[in-house]
């Protein structure tokens, strides 16, 4: 039988129900489409167009990215060390009010997936602006993603009311509703920055379209501390107050949670994103990982957007989540390294509905496919393959990555990227956003 591809690897981490991880197997893709996984020895009754052996390497399925604002790659570092208030007041939002045009989110967003496709990313979940050049980078790159239509109380460079941020939404989703790998959602900051009215406009909406929610919620004590000094409740219960909790809720960060919220999550089945290095380089708490999934709560995994983490490493923030968990809980076998993989991957495609696509690899499901080079000295010996990704592999040895199918890297080299004219971008850009820098720092 011809084939699109046929990848050969040491190990096959499927992340399926079992966490099942196999010997020197191979991948068989049609198209775009995982048709068969079986022992190398019994695949030659296929006749692969392409054909990739990687015998030193684990193939898994890509590392969806469950919240992330793409375009802030363009201010990774600006006004490092500074607290959450003073970062977004004094240098964060002023760039942006400044600086996030158009071209911004292009060329950020392109920065980005770039840096997401070396790490091993194949789908990331997005909350920004210019939505329409979001989608068009995504789509040119060819890789997937999720688009948030940005829903706050206040103008922007993009939209300056309610009625122009849903117009201008639901018209970018219109023209991208034929894209396999784009999807969308409705995206609102957060409770404290969108009123119960804008909730009220969106909510039929939500159901009318079959769109999740995508909203930070809890991510502060001052946060929570503010809902209730405004409005006499908790966040997540004004939530529930206006009928937006439920299993099309993605609520990013939930660092400030009781006993009763999180008994509250798990009934109504909404899906955590824990974003753990930037919750902890902007000292804004630690979400109750343990706690949650012992509620039978699905937990996925996001970097937040550059600006707060400085870079977009889902390695890495799995390894930070596991560690994390084990200090806050004091048990060593608090969240396990399959259990990171699992939060980095197949829970990410449940919190974004896209479990019955991707997040595994198994037959019938998307081709979204990395391969790790473990035959580094950092990674050596392998007792565990499972261990030795989440707790010793860094993301250069990340080979290649596989969206749909299609190799948008191949050999640590990117092949639907011109990365030297990316970094010249990027550069261009610093000198534009440098004025908004840290003052004490000095330009080198």
């Amino acid at each position: 039988m011809h084939v699109s591809l046929q990848i050969n690897a040491r190990w096959i981490v499927s992340v399926d129900r079992n966490n099942t991880v196999l010997e020197n197997h191979a991948v068989i893709i049609q198209d775009d489409i995982i048709i068969d996984i079986l022992p190398q020895a019994e695949a030659s009754k296929y006749h692969p167009l392409k054909q990739a052996t990687l015998n030193d390497h684990a193939l898994m399925p890509g590392f969806i990215n469950a919240h992330t604002h793409s375009a802030m790659s363009l201010l990774k570092g600006l006004a490092d060390d500074t607290p959450l208030d003073e970062w977004l007041n004094k240098h964060i939002w002023p760039a942006e009010t400044a600086l996030a045009n158009a071209d911004f989110v292009k060329d950020g967003t392109e920065l980005a997936i770039a840096e997401m496709i070396r790490g091993g990313t194949t789908c990331f979940n997005d909350m920004y602006f210019f939505i329409g050049q979001a989608a068009a980078v995504a789509q040119d790159i060819g890789m997937r993603c999720h688009i948030g239509i940005p829903i706050i109380d206040f103008p922007t460079r993009w939209a300056k009311d309610l009625g122009e941020y849903i117009s201008k939404g639901l018209a970018v989703r219109d023209q991208f509703k034929k894209e396999p790998l784009i999807n969308f959602s409705f995206a609102p900051h957060a409770p404290y920055s969108v009123s119960d009215d804008s909730f009220k406009t969106i909510k039929p909406l939500l159901n009318e379209l079959a769109l999740p929610m995508h909203i930070h919620l809890h991510e502060t004590q001052a946060e929570v501390q503010q809902s209730l000094s405004d409005h006499n409740i908790r966040p997540i219960d004004r939530l529930e107050e206006l009928g937006l909790l439920g299993p099309d809720l993605m609520a990013v960060h939930m660092t400030e949670l009781s006993d009763q919220d999180i008994q509250k999550v798990a009934r109504y089945g909404v899906h955590v994103i824990h974003c753990p290095e930037s919750n902890l380089k902007l000292a804004s708490g630690f979400c109750p990982v343990s706690a949650l999934l012992e509620a039978g709560v699905n937990v996925a995994l996001g970097t937040d957007g550059a600006a707060s983490n400085n870079d977009i490493d889902m390695l890495g923030e799995m390894r930070t989540a596991a560690f994390l968990a084990k200090s806050l809980t004091g048990k060593a076998n608090a969240l396990p390294a399959y259990q990171a993989i699992r939060m980095a991957t197949i829970n990410g495609a449940k919190a974004l509905g896209l479990a019955d696509k991707i997040g595994s690899l198994e037959i019938g499901k998307q081709a979204d496919i990395i391969a790790i080079n473990l035959n580094h000295v950092e990674t050596q010996p392998v007792y565990d393959v499972m261990s030795s990704i989440v707790y010793s592999a860094n993301r250069s040895q990340v080979t290649d990555t596989w969206v749909a199918g299609k190799n948008l890297m191949k050999g640590r080299q990117l092949r639907t990227i011109d990365e030297s004219a990316l970094i010249k971008k990027a550069q261009s850009w610093q000198q534009k956003v440098y004025p908004f820098h840290h003052p004490s720092y000095k330009a080198v």
